[in-house]
């Protein structure tokens, strides 16, 4: 059975519809970067993935094991976000908070493992650091931790190298990967499509045509062909 399943869905916002029958599964352990134009509702899908927003038609439906709460998200970082005044522990362990039920407390075994993610992302020696004196990479690699504590199945990454350097970007990518071939299921917005041919199992681009496949029949049936054969013959 699939992790995550969309079916039929139709989404969009102030009565406007962006997206339109929409289907596709992930499967355990893949990797799957969504890709297409600002506005063609990438961050709509995500949101509707994680229960924030409601979907005019059709359903999301996870399964093999995979409960909705154990969803890890790395949003995108607004300014008030980079200004955070709490320190690198405090922001790693608020990971764990779904874990605590009504218990308002962390346990030993949370603590442990939001150590345990700060190691790796190698960032344990910043624990007692501000989050708002980090650098952009430093500041990824601590939100990435923390959303660790709340996953060990999938993740959900929305423009995770948004604003990075290519070095950082790069390290970004790896940590990623080697996050992926330890069994965790990665699903990625991204406007860098050639890093979507390097790491990708799997793409989903949202435009006009929707694609939905392996990374090997994107680029052969998206990116090679022109989109007038994928249409029918006819030029956009």
């Amino acid at each position: 059975m699939a992790q995550l399943t969309c079916h039929n869905l139709t989404l969009g916002y102030d009565g406007k519809i962006i997206i339109n029958g929409l289907d596709f599964s992930v499967q355990s352990g893949d990797y799957l970067f969504i890709v297409g134009e600002n506005g063609s509702g990438k961050s709509t899908l995500m949101k509707t993935i994680l229960k924030l927003h409601a979907p005019f038609e059709g359903c999301v439906v996870t399964g093999d094991g995979l409960q909705p709460s154990e969803i890890g998200y790395l949003p995108q970082q607004t300014m008030i976000q980079k200004d955070f005044p709490a320190s690198v522990w405090e922001i790693v362990l608020s990971g764990c908070l779904n874990r605590c039920g009504f218990r308002p407390y962390f346990n030993r075994t949370e603590k442990q493992l939001a150590r345990k993610n700060l190691e790796k992302m190698g960032i344990s020696h910043l624990s007692k650091r501000c989050f708002r004196e980090l650098s952009g990479g430093q500041q990824q690699r601590v939100l990435l931790a923390r959303a660790l504590c709340a996953t060990g199945k999938m993740l959900l990454l929305d423009e995770p190298v948004s604003g990075l350097d290519s070095k950082v970007t790069k390290e970004m990518y790896d940590l990623i990967k080697k996050l992926n071939q330890d069994g965790i299921t990665i699903i990625m917005i991204s406007h860098d499509l050639s890093a979507a041919l390097q790491y990708a199992s799997h793409i989903l681009h949202i435009g006009n045509p929707i694609f939905f496949g392996t990374r090997e029949d994107y680029s052969e049936n998206y990116i090679n062909r022109s989109f007038s054969t994928l249409n029918g013959g006819e030029k956009e």
